[in-house]
């Protein structure tokens, strides 16, 4: 993730949240060598006034402890020099943020303090739409009787900076970067005479790491995120007409697994220059051969179509933004497209819209959290479309086990030949499984499954097709309960599927391919 994070956007910085809990400075590590920019500890106080209680009382430990132990781990692995530590988690005074910063913090986080500044009384129902203070609504009405201003937040913050002079002065600091990490400039003091706080021992917070000199205590190195070497350099060269006068390129390159995010960078250029709108359909069109690795057109947007004679890793179509995806098996293979693997798990993970057509079978989690993307596969593992909001996605094939769970948006339409998709492989507690009976949703899959067969050149789509009237019988349409609420309409409208496995006929189940 944050590699295709830093691809789409080399500009941005990438941050990794984390909560304060017992052993956070080991995951810490972990994110300073996947080359995120920034990690932030967040405190178990503090958080939205829609927190549910049980969470506010029982998750995570304060900032302080977990602060001082992601200091120490990166110290200790001489990963510190590399990488900003942000903290939060009810931060209030100029104190908080001397203490952090000797803890090893080098940005702060602050929420409740300025909100209660601009007048919030917390009165903790952020969720209803009912902040009779103004802040947290989009009620007109109440939204008239905020009274904040800006100068009394930046009043605030003054108040805050001036306690951390006169901190610093009395330490002999200069600079924050200075006091960053100097935990020797920290003490203990005895708590008050409470048999609670008898036992209290806190040296492992104040626990100084033996690093050698040349070990860093806060960041002074960027991270190398590995782009200099990325495909997408050659494809945003390539496409230089395209991205300076949209003129449609065209390109044929060869392709291995370790190049990961192809396309995400061409089109994090395409969206600064052109926004949201993207190109013209087809504008760029590459095609490509051999296998693809990780998150292969991951964000791509509209005007891009990236065509692969191969097979792709995980991830492929992540976070899909308006672009086209067609994966199929290279031409001279020997195996049965629609038996075999061709796309690895996760695809169109939280897609927005664009277009994917893969002749092959899908892993696990197959459009999983997909809102608004359109999607032919002749295949999929388990827990496919699960958390589904928006969108259509088309199974040629078999599904595995907890399709749909967790779905409430978009259709999906299921080639049930061996007849047991309802009764055993989809997770009927949102959804619906009816006939594909409406002529609506007739024309869309016959329109759908024909594009599959030019970009694919499927022999599965092709032997639906050239059987359709037989076929088309074998359809079943995933309809969320959500949704028909969102149309008005009633459950009971429509015949359901019945639950019972009802055998194939045999013509059925010997499919033919090609």
């Amino acid at each position: 993730m944050i590699h295709d994070l830093k691809n789409v956007n080399p500009r941005a910085r990438i941050a990794v949240k984390l909560v304060a809990e017992v052993g956070v400075g080991t995951v810490a590590a972990g994110v300073s060598k996947a080359h995120a920019d920034v990690v932030l500890i967040s405190g178990d106080t503090g958080g939205t006034g829609a927190s549910p209680l049980s969470s506010i009382k029982h998750a995570g430990i304060p900032w302080e402890l977990g602060l001082a132990e992601t200091q120490q781990v990166l110290l200790l692995n001489d990963l510190r020099s590399r990488i900003r530590v942000q903290t939060d988690g009810k931060l209030q005074t100029g104190r908080d943020v001397v203490i952090a910063a000797l803890l090893g913090a080098e940005e702060f986080g602050f929420a409740t303090t300025p909100l209660v500044a601009m007048g919030c009384v917390m009165m903790r129902k952020c969720h209803l739409n009912t902040c009779s203070v103004g802040i947290a609504t989009q009620d007109p009405a109440l939204r008239k009787l905020f009274q904040g201003q800006p100068e009394h937040v930046i009043n605030f913050f003054f108040f805050v900076a001036e306690q951390m002079r006169q901190f610093m002065a009395d330490m002999g600091f200069r600079t924050v970067d200075e006091m960053v990490g100097r935990v020797d400039m920290l003490d203990t003091r005895l708590a008050i005479d409470h048999w609670k706080a008898s036992g209290i021992d806190l040296s492992a917070i104040l626990y100084q790491p033996p690093v050698p000199g040349r070990v860093s205590r806060h960041c002074v190195q960027a991270q190398d995120h590995g782009l200099q070497d990325v495909l997408d350099h050659q494809l945003i060269q390539n496409a230089k007409d395209a991205l300076q006068e949209r003129k449609p390129v065209e390109m044929d390159l060869p392709i291995r697994n370790v190049h990961r995010s192809v396309g995400s960078m061409l089109s994090g250029e395409i969206a600064r220059r052109y926004g949201s709108a993207g190109l013209p359909d087809e504008t760029v069109q590459i095609r490509f051969t051999g296998s693809a690795g990780q998150s292969f057109g991951a964000f791509l947007v509209n005007g891009v179509t990236l065509t692969l004679e191969g097979e792709t890793n995980d991830y492929v179509g992540k976070g899909l933004s308006g672009g086209r995806l067609v994966v199929f098996p290279p031409r001279n293979s020997t195996f049965v497209a629609a038996e075999n693997i061709i796309v690895g798990n996760v695809a169109l993970y939280g897609a927005t819209s664009g277009e994917a057509f893969f002749n092959g079978v899908a892993g696990e989690r197959f459009a999983v959290r997909n809102s608004g993307a359109t999607a032919v596969v002749e295949g999929v593992g388990d827990h496919g479309c699960e958390y589904m909001t928006k969108g259509v996605v088309v199974v040629l094939g078999a599904c595995g086990r907890n399709f749909a769970a967790g779905m409430s948006g978009g259709i999906a339409y299921v080639f049930d030949d061996r007849a047991d998709f309802a009764a055993q492989r989809c997770n009927i507690a949102s959804v619906d499984i009816e006939p594909v009976i409406e002529p609506r949703d007739i024309e869309l899959i016959h329109r759908l499954v024909t594009r599959h067969l030019e970009l694919t050149g499927s022999s599965r789509a092709a032997w639906i097709l050239a059987n359709w009237p037989d076929m088309l019988n074998r359809f079943v349409k995933v309809f969320p309960h959500e949704y028909k609420r969102v149309l008005g309409l009633s459950r009971e409208q429509l015949p359901q599927v019945p639950l019972q496995v009802s055998p194939a006929p045999e013509q059925l189940r010997r499919v033919q391919h090609g």
